[in-house]
């Protein structure tokens, strides 16, 4: 009767062979690589040195086949380079390489045609689930994980239509930090908002919101410019708006990387931050702290975001039960000499 084939890593060894080399079958070998709790410490340490001695290399494509899953996890992020979703991203990996998963980073570019082509072509590799950065998505983008049973969970935002959620309310953040600034008695309260994705047309929405309850709201004070930000936008739109409008008094900045650029250039200028106006930024980004005067800004759990979705997805890809499809980790406003 013909042997049955051995499947193969990805170097050559087999299971068998590491098997043989310590003294046990191919199956206790598999347990201790898998399910290392049901094996003595003794034989894990004999089984990994002998799979690191031998090169033994996990097929991959083969214990997709034995598990019906392919152990991946497409993550659909709008940039590689913004620290926001860099640190979001850190604690996804933490949580997946702990459970045995790799991740396939994809980079919208904070666009849905592209973010929709990504998820077309990286389903070749048939992820087990999804995490996907905001609420925004095209029809057919959901459609189609709702048509192929994927999980997904949607990070920085909260949905209120039972979609798997884990972030904070956009909105409330941006009512928060500019109710601070009226707090402070700052009454000429301008908006500057560069890329206008959703989440900061969203902080504007609570920036309008705020402020037309108090009857202090001006469109004018709006400053949108939807080009990819920077410190040296912040920089050329300070001076613009106070050019404008000699009696604004504070500027909320959509992100940190504005209010840096718009207090340097107020400093160029000889005007006194927060003297002559208040400036205040979003996302708490480590330079906030180091910038003179230090920056007041909102700080969000960008990192446990990608903790605690990455955990979600991970109970929805194992068929458990979730408490909540709303997990909201809220916000802090980190108060410094800025305002």
């Amino acid at each position: 009767m013909p042997r049955k084939p051995r499947l193969r890593s990805g170097s050559g060894v087999t299971l068998h062979d590491i098997g043989l080399e310590v003294g046990v079958s191919a199956i206790t070998v598999s347990r201790a690589l898998n399910s290392p709790e049901r094996v003595s410490e003794a034989l894990r340490d004999k089984i990994r040195e002998a799979v690191e001695r031998l090169g033994y290399v996990p097929n991959r494509s083969a214990r997709a086949l034995a598990s019906a899953r392919s152990q991946t996890v497409l993550v659909l992020i709008p940039s590689l380079t913004n620290t926001v979703f860099i640190d979001t991203l850190a604690g996804i990996e933490e949580v997946l390489r702990a459970a045995g998963y790799q991740m396939l980073i994809g980079n919208t570019h904070y666009s849905a045609d592209e973010e929709l082509q990504l998820l077309r072509a990286y389903l070749e590799h048939q992820p087990d689930g999804i995490l996907v950065t905001g609420l925004s998505q095209p029809q057919e983008f959901n459609s189609t994980l709702e048509r192929l049973g994927i999980p997904a969970v949607y990070m920085m935002d909260l949905a209120d239509d039972g979609r798997l959620c884990v972030g904070f309310s956009q909105e409330e953040a941006g009512a928060a930090i500019t109710s601070h600034l009226l707090a402070r008695g700052y009454r000429r309260i301008a908006f500057m908002g560069a890329q206008l994705d959703e989440r900061v047309l969203k902080r504007l929405d609570g920036y309008r919101d705020v402020l037309r309850a108090g009857q202090g709201y001006d469109a004018s004070l709006e400053y949108l410019d939807p080009a990819p930000s920077s410190m040296q936008m912040g920089a050329e739109m300070v001076e613009r708006i106070l050019h404008e409008h000699s009696d604004c008094d504070a500027v909320f900045c959509c992100n940190d990387d504005l209010a840096i650029g718009a207090i340097a250039q107020c400093q160029r200028l000889g005007l006194e931050v927060p003297g002559r106006v208040a400036i205040v930024g979003f996302n708490d980004l480590q330079p906030a702290g180091w910038v003179t005067p230090a920056l007041t800004t909102v700080a969000t759990p960008r990192y446990r975001i990608g903790v605690e979705a990455a955990r979600l997805l991970l109970d929805r890809i194992a068929g458990h039960a979730v408490a909540s499809s709303r997990l909201d980790l809220g916000f802090e406003i980190v108060v410094r000499a800025s305002s």
